[in-house]
């Protein structure tokens, strides 16, 4: 019970507060998102992939272990989404969004400021958690994306949209100068690092800025359905996989803490695009963010007993 208290203490609690500060801040001065989320997305999380790639040591059987977990996670999670949608017998546009919120994952501005807490003194923790979040920013703009769109309007946008991506170059970066074993010089070293270090308060206010306006009308079942699979079944899943496949250590504390992140807003902005029932989508990122302060506690403290 002690570990549990420090968890909530140490981890759970400074997060919810700067959320919570963030939703105080957007409704005082209606803070700029446009802006925030351009500075998150392009300069602060390259910064913090370059960092904790470079640093971090990821011997290739993990990362092939990474790979197999995050596409196998994926699949059950879309299969899970399509049985329960089948059962519940949700309308298109409502399974089309419940789908994204089971496998949208708000990897970035919630999920790596957890990890940067509780992986503090292991960086290999923390790179895992680097490594899904870019696999989520390319599921948004691949499965996410044909998810919600109609098949007439499909293209080649995910392709661009992923290439837009700084993180992605961030991270070739990061591994190209690890590969040949090229050191950094401080006086470049130095800045990227501190921008990093700015990314945890940055992310976790602009993440309070986007769901201060959020308005909760009613608990309906696809509500509540998208609450137990993100926050609930997903764990269970990733738990039964990580067990499968053999993961053990802080590999195994990482991706199991991952799969229980909130929806990403992500999940919100492809039902609005699309007309796939936004309130409801927008309804699910504010109620996972909300309910994760207790379910995340729970499976972090489970990831360190049973890893």
């Amino acid at each position: 019970m002690d570990v549990f208290f420090l968890i909530v203490t140490k981890v759970i609690f400074p997060i919810f507060l700067l959320i919570g500060t963030g939703v105080l801040l957007h409704r005082k001065f209606e803070l700029d998102l446009n802006t925030l989320s351009k500075l998150s997305t392009y300069f602060l999380l390259p910064a913090v992939c370059f960092v904790n790639i470079y640093e971090g040591n990821l011997s290739w059987k993990l990362i092939g272990q990474l790979i197999v977990y995050l596409l196998c996670f994926t699949s059950l999670l879309i299969l899970l989404g399509f049985v329960i949608g089948k059962l519940c017998r949700f309308d298109q546009k409502i399974s089309a969004s419940y789908r994204n919120s089971l496998v949208l994952i708000n990897s970035g501005n919630f999920g790596l400021p957890i990890s940067e807490l509780l992986f503090h003194a292991n960086p290999i923790g923390i790179s895992i958690q680097v490594i899904i979040s870019i696999y989520q920013n390319i599921l948004t703009f691949t499965y996410g994306l044909f998810n919600s769109v109609s098949s007439e309007r499909k293209g080649l946008r995910p392709l661009l949209e992923i290439m837009k991506l700084p993180i992605i170059y961030a991270l070739i970066l990061a591994i190209l100068l690890r590969a040949f074993h090229i050191e950094i010089p401080d006086i470049i070293w130095d800045p990227v690092e501190s921008v990093s270090n700015a990314f945890l308060a940055i992310a976790l206010i602009t993440l309070g800025a986007q769901v201060a306006h959020l308005k909760l009308n009613r608990l309906s079942l696809e509500l509540l359905m998208s609450i137990v699979g993100r926050l609930i079944l997903s764990p269970v899943i990733s738990l039964l996989l990580i067990l499968s496949l053999g993961i053990q250590g802080v590999a195994a504390q990482a991706l199991l803490i991952a799969s229980s992140f909130p929806t990403s807003r992500n999940s919100a902005l492809l039902a609005l695009e699309y007309n796939n029932n936004p309130e409801y989508a927008a309804q699910v990122v504010l109620l996972t963010t909300i309910c994760s302060s207790i379910t995340v506690a729970v499976v972090v403290y489970i990831a360190k007993i049973i890893f």
